[in-house]
């Protein structure tokens, strides 16, 4: 059962939406919860029930699940009692850099059979905009686009004594390469 919007939660989503234009003219829908249009228009009535359909499946395109990282695996990684076969510093690069430098690195990781390695981001430092840990941050959004998904199997943030928060392990599929 899904929870009720809090009154800040509505507000907040109204001010993101206002500049919104439908993509087909006329449809105009109502914010989740609240009691009147965001446009002033009617809003949409609710579809009727689709018949027995089958669920989606993934096309040939789409990219596989994440798998987690088991917590035995991951003991056993934190311990050393299960190699970490390739290790990446990402200290001292840009965004640009970064993703070329993990991108390599992962596909490597691949060719060279590694099952896991560790990505190191860094805490990150307080920049001039005040931003903190840009890379720490943009990491695990890279890993889930196709061009990294067809080598990571899953990552989980490392044991402290290897890099803590500022560290990833990472689970590199197998050579079989996926399509996408």
């Amino acid at each position: 059962m899904r929870r009720k919007l809090t009154e800040d939660e509505r507000r907040l989503w109204a001010g993101a939406t206002r500049s919104v234009q439908p993509l087909r003219p006329g449809r105009e829908r109502t914010s989740a919860g609240a009691s009147q249009p965001l446009r002033g228009g009617e809003g949409l009535a609710p579809s009727p029930p689709r018949e027995a359909s089958r669920p989606a499946r993934p096309g040939p395109m789409a990219a596989p699940a994440f798998a987690p990282l088991p917590r035995r695996e991951k003991q056993r990684l934190a311990r050393g009692l299960s190699a970490i076969e390739a290790r990446l510093d990402l200290h001292g690069m840009t965004q640009t850099q970064a993703h070329a430098a993990l991108l390599r690195f992962v596909q490597r990781a691949q060719a060279q059979e590694a099952r896991f390695v560790l990505v190191i981001t860094g805490t990150g430092t307080r920049g001039s905009l005040g931003e903190r840990g840009v890379l720490r941050r943009q990491v695990p959004l890279w890993f889930e686009l196709p061009e990294f998904r067809r080598y990571v199997l899953g990552f989980e943030s490392a044991h402290v004594g290897h890099g803590g928060e500022g560290a990833l392990y990472v689970r590199i599929r197998r050579g079989k390469r996926f399509e996408g």
